[in-house]
């Protein structure tokens, strides 16, 4: 039976609903192997990010609110992508301080709001994940959640569990894969040469597959390896190995 403490709202993240919802079934299911309850808001859309990048403080500020209000009753909020927690945890604050009657609440969800396998490995202490993987893999640090969720040593943890995987890390996994949301659009350019060199960083490595935790990152480099004619490796979520659903 579910421990009520850890009633779960996962936070899908647009890009995700969009793009590749394998990630959100697949957090789901880890979700649920911790022992999670877990609830998915219906009428969530974006977190914000995309409109605070860019100036748009007002629709930014009505989709912030947006959030606070919908994952108000849940004990946690689960977030498959450090970009869109970091947006959560280190922006709402800013961003909505000139709504004095929400601070608890913003405060609130930002001390709950987890990137996934930050909550798994420290919160629901998830131990033996359902996935298989036989092979190599490499695992690229994503920016925001490196930097402001403090993900690095959780998804290493959770792939160690992971029965017939092998993880090689690249000579500089912290590196930018060049995406960095809005900075791909207007940069293109220094965006490919700073994409250019996460795919030779990766190709180095030989391994089978690349794995990270967040979606956006994941489109920019599987994108630029098959431009550069690499179709050989796989570009995975880490919540699709460790839920076993990578559909190999």
């Amino acid at each position: 039976m579910s421990d009520p403490k850890l009633r779960v709202g996962l936070f899908v993240t647009c890009l995700v609903d969009l793009m590749r919802p394998n990630i959100g079934f697949s957090a789901i299911r880890l979700l649920e192997a911790a022992g999670c309850d877990v609830t998915v808001p219906a009428s969530q859309t974006c977190c914000g990010q995309p409109a605070y990048n860019s100036g748009d403080r007002i629709a930014a500020q009505s989709l912030a609110r947006k959030v606070v209000a919908e994952f108000r009753d849940c004990a946690y909020v689960v977030v498959p992508s450090g970009s869109c927690g970091g947006m959560i945890r280190a922006h709402y604050a800013e961003l909505l301080a000139e709504f004095p009657a929400d601070r608890a609440e913003v405060e609130r969800l930002a001390a709950r709001t987890y990137e996934l396998t930050d909550f798994l490995t420290n919160v629901a202490k998830l131990q033996g994940v359902p996935g298989t993987f036989v092979g190599t893999c490499t695992y690229h640090d994503s920016c925001s959640g490196l930097r402001e969720m403090g993900v690095k040593a959780q998804p290493r943890a959770l792939l160690g569990q992971v029965q017939g995987l092998a993880l090689k890390e690249m000579a500089t996994p912290e590196y930018c894969c060049g995406f960095g949301g809005t900075f791909a659009v207007k940069y293109g350019e220094i965006s490919a040469r700073i994409a250019d060199r996460k795919c030779e960083d990766i190709a180095a490595t030989g391994a089978d597959a690349v794995v990270l935790g967040d979606l956006g990152c994941m489109l920019n480099i599987e994108g630029r390896l098959k431009r550069r004619g690499d179709t050989r490796t796989k570009v995975y979520h880490v919540a699709e190995v460790l839920a076993g659903m990578t559909d190999e």
